[in-house]
């Protein structure tokens, strides 16, 4: 009781306010199941020192010692050590997302830097100074085609991430806008003749994602065609980055958006992370977020200034191109000084290593008996794995060895029943890779048995 900060007298006050008698009568609406009767299963009273060798021991405990082939649109990349000295800087740790940011012309510069890098990379002539998330900028993304095109239908590849399709079906539910999922071909990319019966000519958005959710790289121009021919704007979504380093950009979209994670921001349980967008010059004006822009002084002198910010904060609500997000400018600085500390070159040969090892473990895979990766098209570090057993069974083998063996497709696919998706990048070496083909090697075998059994079962019991 000592840490709630209103006392019984007032807590009761309130209920009567709101008509109930009791706390278990306002929470009534909540299904008894789910509903916590006991206390949380937390340890006592503990000292600072205590607290902290709590956390070392929990710690100690952790995946840290553990491979992980997880992927699916969170990536585990090298982080150089240098990009945390620089943003626990008090100058950027503190600033979060400028509000008078014109003070601060580092800040300012920061963001100009990162909106440079990010259209460079998608090929894009103008992009924005970030947003929350791969999911978010996705959404945004669909909203600013619907304004540009003044239409109400979005067609979108089941490929592209499922959480982002969630987020884009939250937002679009309650707007009486039509959104239509186009199933994936035997390539494991969009289905283009599916993708030409969907698209009308009250098509907002096409939304399609390279390297897709099954890691296959899709082939943009003919979505392109398609999307262009009926009216309609192509949204590209990009969750793995890295992969732009050494694939061609998707030029042919009108908007390129996604996640900037992999660019040296961590994992760490899911966010924050930063969000991107990009797209061509003369459709700027329904662009959200903020855009930084470089000019001069009376004196000539360089400087940086909040071009467009067109967010509720500084226009009036009903002209705001989103109500969201300014910016995720710490997170940016992240990427931006991880893509300078690597450089043009670098980036490339980073992205040519993640590859290779992605190659190697497919190779390795496919040798082992009833193993296949079912689909044809190219790959960057993520490859869909189909297992002839149970594939919960061959993920808890995986992780006796201390090896975090991927993503069940089914979670999200129910067709894909024993696929895995799995991720190498440069933090998963060849011997772990060998070490993860040992396991499927001795697990194969009894389950290729364990199918044929229940087959002949199966067969005698007909």
């Amino acid at each position: 009781m000592r840490y709630l900060p209103n006392s019984p007298a007032d807590r009761q006050a309130m209920l009567r306010a709101t008509g109930h008698d009791s706390i278990d009568e306002l929470f009534a609406q909540i299904p008894e199941d789910l509903r916590l009767r006991r206390p949380l299963n937390l340890p006592g009273p503990l000292s600072e020192a205590e607290i902290l060798e709590f956390f070392k021991q929990a710690a100690s405990a952790s995946a840290r010692d553990y491979v992980c082939l997880l992927g699916a649109g969170a990536y585990s990349h090298y982080r150089p050590v240098v990009i945390d000295t620089l943003i626990l800087r008090g100058e950027f740790l503190t600033s979060y997302t400028p509000y008078q940011a014109e003070i601060s012309q580092g800040n300012l510069q920061a963001m100009f830097e990162f909106q440079t890098l990010i259209a460079q990379l998608t090929g894009m002539e103008v992009a924005n100074s970030s947003l929350y998330d791969g999911s978010t900028a996705t959404n945004e993304a669909v909203l600013m085609a619907m304004r540009l095109t003044r239409r109400e239908q979005v067609v979108m590849a089941r490929t592209v991430h499922p959480e982002y399709r969630q987020v884009v079906q939250t937002y679009l539910q309650h707007q009486g806008v039509r959104l239509h999922e186009v199933p994936y071909a035997a390539s494991g990319q969009i289905d283009l003749a599916a993708l030409d019966a969907a698209t009308r000519d009250d098509t907002a958005a096409v939304v399609l994602q390279t390297p897709n959710f099954l890691g296959a790289l899709e082939s943009v121009a003919p979505v392109a065609e398609i999307a262009h021919r009926r009216g309609a704007l192509l949204v590209v979504a990009v969750a793995e980055p890295l992969s732009l380093a050494i694939v061609k950009p998707p030029v042919e979209a009108d908007i390129v958006c996604g996640e900037a994670q992999s660019f040296g921001v961590p994992v760490a349980f899911g966010g924050p992370y930063v969000g991107f967008l990009a797209t061509h010059e003369r459709f700027i004006r329904q662009m959200p977020g903020r855009l930084v822009g470089q000019t001069t002084d009376r004196r000539g002198r360089r400087g940086y200034v909040l071009t467009l910010a067109t967010r509720e904060q500084h226009i009036r609500r009903e002209k705001a191109t989103s109500n969201i997000c300014t910016s995720q400018s710490l997170m940016a600085l992240n990427a931006t000084i991880y893509l300078c500390l690597l450089g043009k070159r670098g980036l490339r040969a980073l992205a040519a290593h993640n590859l290779a090892k992605a190659r190697y473990a497919a190779e390795r895979l496919r040798a082992v008996s009833g193993v296949e990766t079912p689909f044809s098209a190219p790959h960057f570090n993520e490859v869909a794995v189909k297992v002839p057993g149970d594939a919960d069974e061959l993920l808890a083998a995986l992780r006796e060895e201390k090896i975090i063996g991927g993503l069940h497709l089914e979670r999200f696919y129910p067709e894909l029943k024993n696929h895995l998706l799995i991720c190498t990048t440069e933090m998963v070496s060849r011997t772990a890779i060998d070490a993860m083909t040992d396991v499927y090697r001795r697990w194969a075998p009894r389950a290729v048995r364990a199918a044929d059994l229940d087959a002949a079962s199966v067969a005698h019991e007909r």
